[in-house]
């Protein structure tokens, strides 16, 4: 576990706020971000019920619960979202999530949907300060049918949530991709079986391409940088992936990634 700040000025901070151990999840790390700009802050997926004690002590290293102006989460999968209501017991945030998901969030003993915000599917503007907006980005079908990114663009980081995840073995604690073509083994088989299709690589990758990424931070794995990043979205944009990949019998060939 270690915390690694991926931009830093006096007034705005993007942090790797957690990662977990190398083995747990069966291999594949999950990370939560905390984005901060003089006093107000934004948590990016928060993460499971289990990990929340560890995210909740290193958050406090930097802001108190009361600072959080928003809570983002990616998409619906457990390991996102399985610890949202402790947060909604300590803080006041709203929390913004794909309006599909908004009837599927209350499974998670959640009675009160109030604080709740059903991001639009062609994405939003999110203003945290008077001075600091967030642009939510969609990124539909890409594991998720109702994904949302988020871009900071003061930082010019994009959180691209399972969008570039890796699965490492247990001895690869990388915390950076600096070289695409050795990193390509960690993610090929995931992005074949987790995405939807080319078309919905290539539209997102069109998107995203007009934004000014620095660095791609997704919610596994290490993050992209400097050329990783043109090398990542190039590969994705051309990759077969989902049902590209089916079969007559509905097998994918090959692919044996799990998550």
């Amino acid at each position: 576990m270690r915390d690694i700040t991926l931009f830093e000025r006096e007034d705005h901070k993007f942090i790797l706020l957690n990662e977990s151990e190398p083995g747990e999840e069966d291999g594949i790390r999950s990370n939560q971000y905390l984005i901060e700009h003089e006093n107000s802050a934004v948590l990016l997926d928060p993460g499971g019920f289990g990990v929340m004690p560890r995210v909740l002590s290193e958050m406090l290293r930097y802001v108190s619960p009361e600072k959080l102006k928003a809570i983002m989460l990616s998409h619906q999968d457990p390991d996102i979202v399985g610890g949202i209501s402790t947060w909604l017991e300590l803080t006041r945030a709203p929390v913004y999530v794909s309006r599909i998901w908004m009837r599927f969030l209350p499974h998670y003993g959640i009675k009160d949907m109030k604080r709740f915000v059903g991001v639009p599917d062609e994405g939003m503007i999110c203003t945290i300060a008077q001075d600091f907006s967030l642009q939510l980005v969609p990124a539909h079908f890409l594991h998720s049918e109702g994904q949302i990114n988020v871009y900071d663009p003061i930082s010019k980081v994009l959180f691209t949530g399972d969008i570039g995840a890796a699965m490492l073995p247990e001895d690869n604690d990388d915390a950076f991709v600096d070289d695409f073509s050795a990193h390509l083994p960690y993610i090929e088989d995931f992005h074949r079986r987790y995405m939807c299709s080319n078309r919905a690589a290539r539209i997102w990758v069109d998107a995203v391409s007009k934004l000014d990424v620095g660095m791609i931070a997704p919610q596994h794995g290490p993050v992209y940088r400097g050329r990783a990043v043109k090398d990542f979205l190039s590969w994705f944009r051309e990759l077969e992936c989902g049902v590209d990949l089916m079969t007559g019998s509905g097998i994918f060939g090959g692919t044996g990634a799990g998550k």
